[in-house]
């Protein structure tokens, strides 16, 4: 039998994509240069994914690239919560948080519940701690009711009651735990569904292009120079109005339109931590810092993540990385509550750091909302940047009415208003993954490779009812069903599904984000190896 870490015999599939799978980057370099657009929207972040996304169903033209991959930067870098940010009650914004809660539930319900799972949160609240516990009692009933109570009552919690859920909750001072509920998911896994839905929709993508220049017709900005960074060539885009959606790079490419643009924005980082569980944690910790800040100590993808920090960033956006000084700041926070053997850093398996898009102005970066600012360049070239994973339909629909009040109407009439758009299309994958797992395991063709549980609702809960190929494609070639590392639940069909299914060009765009195995430490140079070599099987 091969071993799990050696890269199996994998399918000869020739120089062609398999059936069904994307256009090659030649094909789509070609289409992409040979047509013109309505919307071409520069970055594949999460917040230009949902903009093409809804541009698309509007039966607009849309093409999106990126200079690195989808979800790249910091949309894969966020605390993976869908949430209604109950901090913001502190500042009475009440209706901000009601209309976050309607997007979390709305994602985690209708739109993708294969990919959001709900969360218990456990507030604790300690002997000289900032909050008192009548204070988050009441925060987290109102919390809830802002939910309609959808995820149950807030309330409090006895520590002995907690502590049995959580064994690594430090229980000295501790005098009471507030009980609430939010969702969480995998942000990679999600804005790669996210581009599958809009490519379904029509939109025409591509990853690891680079904008290196914008072209002009009559002063207005009319398109962009692009060279593919995976094979050196340089193409083209026309189109009719051009989006600016790269997150941190905003301001750059600001200045490929006038040299002079001023800054808009000013960057937060914020830096989270990866480390093996020593116990069961069946809720998650958020535990006060100061009176405005939070550290979290969440149970996702059978590890343990912790974070996060919050400082103002002056530096290059893509040399940002998490510093020795962001490891001591996140694990000193997290042992308020998690005891120390938790906390131990030969436990760590992965850091990672990303940077928040705000609005530029003074102030402390901790308590700066988390805006969506809309700006219009003197080429007509339209950025967008900021704003919440948890709203990331409604920023893609807020950008798309922008679009289309426009003066002079440049995307013209001839297209469907975001109004008048489904209010929660699903995802691809649409499932309920219980079930979808259960399948998995039930519907075995014999004499096939058995599947583990693990891997069975791994698949349910990153892919939906799309793990159904996979399965078939382990099933077809029974060495594609074993796993790349006896300690993830990963199979090498996950490889190629998301060589010919995914877009994923590089062993990185494989293991960080299509799947778990570089978070978890996993990601070894001979892994690494046999899932380049199976990408050069294309």
């Amino acid at each position: 039998m091969t071993s799990p870490t050696t890269l199996p015999p994998v399918p000869t599939l020739g120089t062609r994509p398999a059936s069904g799978s994307n256009p090659s980057r030649a094909e789509t370099r070609e289409q992409l240069a040979r047509a013109s657009y309505d919307l071409l929207v520069i970055g594949g972040g999460i917040l230009g994914i949902s903009t093409a996304w809804h541009a698309a169903q509007s039966g607009l033209r849309v093409a999106l690239v990126d200079a690195g991959d989808f979800a790249g930067a910091t949309s894969s870098a966020s605390s993976k919560l869908l949430h209604g940010g109950l901090r913001y009650l502190q500042t009475g914004a009440v209706k901000l948080v009601a209309e976050n809660h309607f997007e979390r539930r709305a994602v985690s319900r209708q739109v993708a519940p294969h990919l959001a799972n709900p969360l218990t949160f456990y507030l604790p609240v300690y002997k000289g701690g900032p909050h008192g516990a009548a204070k988050l009692g009441a925060g987290v009933f109102a919390y809830s009711a802002l939910s309609a109570f959808g995820d149950g009552v807030g309330h409090l919690l006895s520590p002995s009651r907690a502590a049995r859920d959580v064994p690594e909750l430090r229980t000295e001072n501790l005098k009471a735990v507030a009980v609430y509920g939010d969702d969480q998911m995998n942000d990679a896994r999600m804005a790669l569904m996210t581009v599958r839905a809009a490519v379904d929709a029509g939109a025409v993508v591509l990853n690891h292009a680079e904008v290196t220049g914008l072209r002009f017709t009559r002063g207005r900005v009319t398109g962009a120079e692009l060279r593919d960074r995976m094979s050196g060539e340089e193409f083209g885009v026309n189109a009719r109005l051009v989006l600016n959606a790269t997150g941190p790079w905003v301001d750059h490419v600001r200045r490929l339109e006038d040299p002079n643009a001023a800054p808009s924005i000013r960057l937060s980082k914020g830096a989270h931590l990866v480390l093996k569980r020593t116990a069961p944690w069946k809720a998650a910790l958020a535990t006060p810092i100061d009176k405005y800040r939070i550290t979290f100590a969440l149970p996702w993808e059978d590890m343990l993540l912790l974070g996060t920090t919050d400082e103002e960033y002056e530096g290059d956006p893509g040399e940002v990385s998490v510093t020795e000084k962001d490891i001591d700041q996140i694990l000193d926070e997290a042992a308020f509550s998690v005891r120390d053997n938790q906390l131990r850093r030969e436990l760590m398996t992965y850091a990672f750091a990303g940077l928040r898009v705000l609005p530029g102005g003074p102030g402390d970066t901790a308590k700066a909302k988390r805006e969506t600012v809309v700006t219009e360049g003197r080429g007509g070239m339209l950025s967008v940047a900021g704003g919440k994973w948890t709203t990331f339909r409604h920023i893609g629909r807020t950008v798309m009415k922008k679009l289309e009040e426009l003066p002079g109407h440049p995307l013209g009439d001839d297209f469907e208003p975001v109004s008048a758009l489904p209010k929660r299309l699903p995802l691809p994958g649409v499932a309920n993954p219980r079930a979808v797992a259960h399948r998995l395991l039930v519907d075995r063709p014999a004499p096939g490779p058995r599947m583990g549980a693990d891997t069975a609702r791994h698949l349910a809960t990153h892919y939906g009812s799309l793990a159904f190929d996979i399965a078939r494609l382990a099933n077809e070639h029974p060495e594609l069903a074993e796993r790349v590392h006896p300690d993830a639940p990963e199979i090498w069909a996950q490889v190629v599904w998301a060589r010919d299914h995914e877009w994923a060009e590089t062993p990185d765009d494989v293991l960080r984000r299509r799947t778990t195995l570089t978070i978890r430490g996993l990601a070894t140079d001979e892994i690494r190896a046999g899932v380049q070599g199976l990408l050069d099987q294309r």
